[in-house]
């Protein structure tokens, strides 16, 4: 516990001094993320705060976890390298959506082939228990992959994806810390330290945003986070922390960032658009079109990201496919609302 402790005051005190200096050379060098037709932000504002994310939580990491218990460790360090080499290189010279995609691939490939986290049941889903290597890898690397995206996709408005990804690696990293992993719990309290930090400059009006430099490894950390998180209960039976339906309550508990993810893919698909192609179809868009600021839209979308996992954990009992189509409708159903106020909105305004 006292590691824990140490590990977010760590990362937090490292981000939080780290950033004035970053915002100062960002400036000097016109590194800037600019407004656009579809940028949120009116102003130039620099686009360098994931660096000092990943500086707090990498050093805070290495420093405090004990290696005796976590062998691999070093694995998961490579992989947030990787994802950090892109998300700086995208940041400050843009880089094709290929050559981005193809490093999410290799960082993900080392979790599951190097540091052996992947997900080996679905926990009787469609009941399907067990997965074969093959299976049970590729669909490791696809959650993976989509997580990641996801975390970069809702990192639309101030502190949207921050708050959100500080909500995520706290509740699991508290339930890491219930069935006695520290390690994962150093993990995900190194992660909400820095993004604290750098939520302290990152609200309206936002002198500095995280990046995909901060996005990807938000992204990446809390997938690795839900994979672990489902993957234990198979050690956890009888445990009194352990979930019935472990895969939806993980679901539930990243319901914005992957079901908003879920949803902008399925109507861009629909419209015989590319799924990658750009719009303002984002839920945070919608509460933006309906009259929102951006704080009090992130504040809405964390407190319902909070009711959802507050229902995943109510509801766990019901079993895991029940459980999945009860978050889900319960998303489609608020989201259709949202949108209906939105057009109404831009209708009474136009």
């Amino acid at each position: 516990m006292f590691d824990i402790i140490l590990a977010f005051i760590t990362a937090f005190s490292l981000t939080f001094l780290a950033i004035p200096s970053i915002i100062s050379v960002a400036r000097k060098k016109n590194l800037f993320d600019e407004p656009g037709e579809r940028r949120s932000h009116k102003v130039s504002t620099p686009s360098l705060g994931g660096i000092a994310i990943f500086a707090g939580t990498i050093f805070s990491i290495i420093l405090w976890t004990p290696f005796d218990v976590f062998t691999d460790l070093q694995y998961i360090l490579c992989s947030f390298i990787i994802i950090f080499l892109i998300g700086a290189k995208d940041d400050i010279d843009p880089i094709s959506p290929r050559n981005k995609f193809l490093g999410q691939i290799f960082a993900a490939l080392i979790i599951v082939f190097k540091a052996n986290i992947m997900l080996t049941s679905l926990y009787g889903i469609f009941g399907i228990h067990d997965l074969p290597l093959w299976i049970s890898s590729t669909l490791s690397v696809f959650t993976i992959i989509v997580i990641i995206n996801a975390f970069n996709l809702i990192d639309g408005i101030n502190g949207l994806s921050g708050s959100i990804g500080v909500l995520i690696s706290i509740t699991l990293g508290t339930w890491f810390l219930k069935v006695d992993r520290i390690d994962l719990a150093i993990v995900a309290f190194a992660l909400s330290g820095s993004v604290i930090a750098f939520l302290k400059y990152n609200v309206t009006p936002a002198q500095i945003f995280m990046g995909d430099t901060g996005s990807l490894l938000l992204g990446l950390v809390c997938s690795i986070l839900a994979i672990e998180f489902i993957e234990s209960h198979r050690e956890l039976a009888g445990h009194p922390y352990a979930f019935k339906a472990a895969p939806s309550v993980a679901i539930g508990i990243l319901i914005l960032p992957l079901f908003d993810t879920l949803r902008v893919f399925t109507i861009r698909v629909l419209k015989g658009k590319s799924p990658f192609s750009p719009d303002r179809n984002h839920i945070h868009h919608l509460l933006i079109d309906s009259g929102l600021s951006h704080m009090k839209a992130t504040g809405v979308l964390v407190i319902v990201n909070v009711i959802f996992i507050l229902i995943v954990f109510k509801l766990q009992n019901i079993g895991s496919l029940n459980l999945l189509l009860v978050i889900l409708l319960l998303a489609l159903v608020l989201t259709t609302i949202l949108s209906f106020i939105s057009k109404q909105k831009k209708r009474a305004t136009s």
